[in-house]
C-alpha cells in the first residue's frame, strides 16, 4: 500500500535550515575545517542553576506524571511576574499567558487556531522561514511586507496595498529581527497598534531575541505599547535568553482571545510540557537575570569582533542592534546563494544565504555570532583571500 502525504503536507515549504545543514555536513565530510557562521543554535551551555533546578525536579516522582493541561500555574505566575518586573506589563496568568513547547509551536499553530482557509495573513520579508509552515498548514493566503534597509528593516504600513490591508486578519513581526538584527522602537510599535486597530488586524510579535540588545539599548516589548493587548500577543522563548534551545519551552502573552485559541488547540495536540522543564523555567524567570546580562555582553563582544574583522577586509555590515546575527551584503556579481556556496566551497566558511529568508533577503547573507571570537578573524581572513572586497 502507498500512503501519499496529505495536501497540507504537500503545501509545506522546503525546510531551509535542514538544507543548509546538509550542505555544511557534506563539506565537513571532505575533511575541511568548516567555520560555521550559518547556524542559529546557541553555543553556550544552559546556566548551572537552571540545570540544577531541572535535576532536582526530575528526581521528584510527582513530575513524572502527565503535565497539567494549559501549563503549570506557577510558571504562568512567574511569567506574569517577569513581564511586570522587566517591562512594566500587567498580565493575567490564566487568561493572558499560554505555555508553549518552544515559541515555534505557537507561531506555527496560531494561524489555524484563529484563521479559516482562504483568510489572509501578512508576513515580513525577509523573515523567519518557519512562519511559512503555519501558512501552509492553515491553508491561508499569504501576503508579504518588504523590510528595507532604508527603513531600518521596519515595515512601512503606508506601502502596503490597500486591498491587502482590507483582507488581512493577522500579521507577524519579529524584533529584534531574524535575520537582519534590526530593532524596533516604541514609536514603531505605537504605529503598529494604531494600524492594527484601524484595520482590524491581529498582531503577533515574535520576541525570541527579546533579551539581546546592544550598545546599552534594551529591546522594547510590544506589550509595553498602550493598547497592544487589544490587538495582539507576543511570543517568548527560553532558547535564546537562557541557552535552553533543546529544552523546548516558551510562552505567548497578551490578547486573551488569541491566548484562549492557543490553549484550546493545544488541549487537543499536547498535554503541555514535561513538568520538570516547567519547574526549571520558573527558576530561570525568577533569577536575578545576571546570566542573561553576561550572555548579552558575550554576544556584543563577538559582534564587535566580527564587525572589526569584516571591516578590515572591506566588508561593511548592517549595524545590527540586537539578536545574535550580523546581516552582511554580498559583493557585486553574486546572488546570496552563489556567494554562500562560494564561501563554503572555496573558504570553508558557512553562512546562511539571505534569500532563504524570502526574496527581500536577496543580496545579503546572515552570519551567526555563535563561535569563539578568534574564529571570526580567521573566517574573514579566508574570505579576504578570495579577492572579493
Amino acid at each position: 500500500m502507498n500512503f501519499p502525504e496529505s495536501n497540507s503536507l504537500q503545501r509545506l515549504p522546503k525546510q531551509f535550515f535542514a538544507n543548509l545543514v546538509r550542505k555544511v555536513n557534506a563539506k565537513v565530510a571532505t575533511g575541511a575545517d568548516v567555520i560555521n557562521l550559518g547556524q542559529g543554535n546557541p553555543d553556550q551551555p544552559t546556566p548551572d542553576f537552571i540545570v540544577k533546578a531541572m535535576q532536582e525536579a526530575t528526581a521528584k516522582p510527582a513530575n513524572h506524571k502527565y503535565s497539567q493541561f494549559r501549563g503549570d500555574p506557577e510558571l504562568k505566575k512567574a511569567t506574569a511576574a517577569f513581564y511586570k518586573r522587566e517591562y512594566g506589563v500587567e498580565l493575567d496568568p490564566e487568561k493572558e499567558i499560554a505555555i508553549l513547547g518552544g515559541s515555534k509551536i505557537g507561531l506555527v499553530e496560531l494561524p489555524f487556531a484563529i484563521l479559516n482557509p482562504g483568510d489572509t495573513m501578512i508576513l515580513p520579508d525577509p523573515g523567519y522561514p518557519d512562519y511559512l509552515s503555519g501558512v501552509a498548514l492553515a491553508d491561508v493566503r499569504l501576503e508579504l511586507m518588504r523590510l528595507k534597509e532604508e527603513n531600518q528593516f521596519l515595515p512601512d504600513y503606508d506601502d502596503l496595498d490597500a486591498a491587502v490591508v482590507q483582507r488581512a486578519k493577522l500579521m507577524y513581526l519579529n524584533y529584534p529581527n531574524n535575520p537582519t538584527g534590526a530593532t524596533a522602537t516604541p514609536e514603531f510599535f505605537k504605529k503598529t497598534v494604531d494600524f492594527a486597530k484601524q484595520n482590524q488586524i491581529g498582531v503577533v510579535q515574535d520576541f525570541a531575541y527579546g533579551a539581546i540588545g546592544f550598545d546599552g539599548k534594551r529591546p522594547v516589548s510590544f506589550l509595553q505599547t498602550p493598547g497592544a493587548k487589544d490587538v495582539g500577543i507576543e511570543t517568548y522563548t527560553f532558547s535564546k535568553s537562557y541557552n535552553m534551545a533543546g529544552w523546548r519551552i516558551g510562552f505567548a502573552a497578551g490578547n486573551a482571545d488569541m491566548i484562549e485559541a492557543i490553549n484550546l488547540i493545544q488541549d487537543h495536540l499536547f498535554v503541555s510540557v514535561f513538568p520538570a522543564i516547567q519547574k526549571a523555567a520558573i527558576t530561570a524567570l525568577n533569577s536575578d537575570q545576571q546570566s542573561v546580562r553576561d550572555l548579552v555582553a558575550l554576544y556584543e563582544k563577538r559582534r564587535n569582533q566580527f564587525f572589526s574583522a569584516a571591516r578590515a577586509i572591506g566588508w561593511e555590515p548592517y549595524p545590527s542592534g540586537g539578536s545574535f546575527y550580523a546581516w552582511m551584503p554580498v559583493p557585486k556579481g553574486y546572488t546570496s546563494e552563489s556567494f554562500a556556496d562560494l564561501l563554503l566551497e572555496k573558504a570553508a566558511v558557512a553562512v546562511a544565504p539571505g534569500n532563504g529568508f524570502g526574496a527581500g533577503g536577496e543580496g545579503f547573507v546572515r552570519v551567526g555570532l555563535l563561535i569563539d571570537e578568534p574564529r571570526f578573524t580567521e573566517a574573514c581572513q579566508r574570505i579576504k583571500k578570495l579577492g572579493l572586497f
